[in-house]
């Protein structure tokens, strides 16, 4: 099936009762895991301080802190930020997830964040960042102090930019480096790094991401050929008018008439921070890049309305819920 979201003032629909807010714990011991697990909890929500993992900035995040999760075997879904990203990026999205009775769990990816660039453009990011998210699964799904509550058999995943593309390379896809290297022409970096004849790391892939959805991928490694690859069912959506990292908007385009079988599709009238959580005034203020829509006039906040709803609608449809 293939949208495309346009009408901002169409009257959603609802799906079930959620929860009063989104229950949140933080995780901040070790740097490999510095992020945040979203969940369902029956309590009235409030700001949540982010202390030493706080990006600089208010992002104005809101749920109820280390309160009592609700529920029983619950779909898990993790999230990648994008190129130096952070893990509340998206946390919107995450909330409305764990409003609906999914726990959400994201990090910072390291050498690749806000507060940590030491990896960024490298060649080494292509296997780090999935390694990320296996470390993520394997947290949550083993180790961590409420993971009883989680159905380990609906395990999805979401992406946005570099993360899309990392979710893809996940559910099986070999990035071609060979096509990047035809047309990049930097001097530093990756590009540098693939002229001088340096081994790309090897694609890690997990079984147990059984859906996603795929957010404006990076789509310079991404081919036809290697989407094929891809076998579980995913939800992807690219920005109309593109922005950093993704170009112009083709070539997501080129990326979404060459996916396999027939996902869902949706084309969104927006550039590439569209997708981006609603910023809040003092984000606003401080990093404007990230909160100016192209076009001008383009609503955010009524887009990520149908947004989280049709991402929650997926989610639901591909995972189920849990016992409530």
């Amino acid at each position: 099936m293939r949208g495309t979201l346009w009408a901002f003032a169409v009257t959603l629909c609802c799906l079930g009762s959620p929860a009063k807010a989104a229950g949140i714990q933080l995780l901040q011991s070790d740097p490999a895991l510095s992020g945040a697990i979203w969940y369902p909890c029956a309590a009235e929500p409030t700001h949540v301080a982010l202390g030493s993992l706080s990006a600089g900035v208010d992002f104005d995040l809101k749920g109820t802190k280390d309160c009592l999760v609700a529920g029983a075997k619950l779909p898990l879904v993790v999230f990648s930020h994008g190129r130096g990203g952070w893990f509340g990026q998206h946390h919107d999205t995450a909330e409305a997830l764990a409003d609906a009775g999914f726990v959400v769990a994201s990090i910072n990816h390291p050498g690749d964040s806000v507060s940590d660039s030491s990896r960024r453009d490298t060649l080494s990011v292509w296997g780090s960042r999935p390694a990320d998210i296996v470390r993520l699964l394997d947290f949550v799904l083993n180790t961590w102090k409420d993971r009883a509550v989680i159905d380990p058999a609906k395990v999805g995943f979401f992406g946005f930019s570099l993360g899309g593309a990392t979710g893809l390379v996940l559910m099986g896809t070999r990035p071609d480096f060979a096509r990047v290297a035809s047309f990049c022409k930097e001097t530093t970096g990756a590009c540098a790094q693939l002229h001088n004849g340096e081994t790309p790391p090897d694609s890690i892939q997990d079984a147990r991401i059984r859906t996603a959805v795929i957010v404006d991928p990076a789509p310079g490694v991404l081919t036809r050929e290697n989407l094929a690859a891809v076998k579980v069912p995913f939800q992807f959506w690219r920005s109309q008018f593109g922005g950093p990292g993704v170009g112009d908007g083709s070539g997501t385009e080129r990326v979404a008439e060459g996916l396999p079988g027939k996902p869902e599709i949706h084309v969104v009238p927006a550039g590439h921070f569209a997708f981006l959580a609603p910023c809040s005034a003092e984000l606003a203020a401080a990093v404007p890049r990230i909160c100016t829509d192209v076009p001008v006039g383009f609503d955010r906040v009524a887009f990520h309305r149908e947004f989280n709803t049709a991402v929650v609608q997926f989610f639901r449809e591909q995972l189920g819920s849990g016992d409530r």
